[in-house]
């Protein structure tokens, strides 16, 4: 049994806020590695958002002429997963184009931390038989039992599928994203617009010290000069501590929602 599971990986935060004199060793050691975590984080999003619940789709053992079945819950996902399986005509957990659950499902809006699906085809009498069914077969039931899950959608239709008139169900469980500490998103744009001010103010610092090396110690303009560039440089180190700041609280909040995300799935393991 797989999971699907969003992991957000902690970035680590090097270096300190340094003297003037190493003002560009700092900016590099603490911006350069930023792009490359971040690729890193997207691939390994990619990677495990393959994963699902999904045992094996179910078939009902006896057709009955007076099935009717029902509607609910909050997963959206689910009512365009029936829909697309009659239009495709087909009856598996991945679409002919190759969708899962976990496609749907963030298609349709929900954020989750991990998604299950349970699939089922045939004339079932009325909910009862159809959810009874389901439990009745160990991987359905173990995604209706799994107390990791916090929401449920569940959509049915009746339809003509392989030529015979038929009902399909299909049942979406997930975990939702707002069941672990949020991250204030706004702290990563803070972060990249200072690393675009602080570039800016670097090309200034060297712009204004090769302008000191060109200038006499005795000429009048030079202590007007070093003083400009002792305020630039006072400058540069206030943001980039408040910078430093900025990633240790991003960090923390990161740190906070992959521990309630590793916690879930200790509860529940594959």
């Amino acid at each position: 049994m797989k999971k699907v599971v969003i992991l957000i990986l902690l970035l680590i935060v090097v270096g300190a806020v340094l003297g003037r004199g190493q003002i560009e060793d700092f900016y590099q050691r603490f911006f350069g590695t930023l792009p490359k975590i971040e690729k890193a984080v997207e691939d390994k999003i990619q990677e495990v958002k393959k994963e699902v619940n999904a045992p094996p789709p179910l078939q009902a053992k006896d057709e009955s002429p007076q099935a009717f079945l029902t509607t609910e819950g909050v997963i959206k996902s689910a009512q365009k997963k029936v829909q697309d399986m009659f239009a495709k005509q087909y009856f598996e957990h991945i679409s002919p184009q190759g969708l899962d659950v976990s496609d749907l499902a963030e298609d349709a809006g929900y954020k989750f931390i991990e998604i299950g699906e349970n699939l089922a085809l045939g004339n079932f009498l009325n909910d009862e038989a159809l959810v009874q069914a389901w439990m009745d077969s160990p991987g359905h039931r173990e995604n209706i039992l799994n107390s990791n899950y916090r929401e449920i959608g569940v959509a049915v239709l009746k339809g003509t599928y392989q030529g015979k008139t038929t009902w399909m169900a299909v049942q979406h469980f997930g975990r939702p994203l707002s069941d672990c500490p949020q991250i204030d998103t706004t702290l990563k744009q803070q972060i990249e617009n200072n690393k675009v001010l602080l570039d800016r103010m670097i090309t200034e610092l060297d712009a204004k010290k090769k302008e000191l090396e060109q200038t006499n110690r005795k000429d009048s303009e030079y202590n007007q000069k070093v003083n400009e560039y002792n305020k630039l440089a006072e400058e540069y180190n206030k943001l980039a501590q408040e910078t430093k700041q900025l990633l240790e609280d991003y960090n923390n909040q990161i740190n906070n929602f992959n521990k309630c995300v590793l916690y879930s799935l200790a509860e529940h393991p594959a």
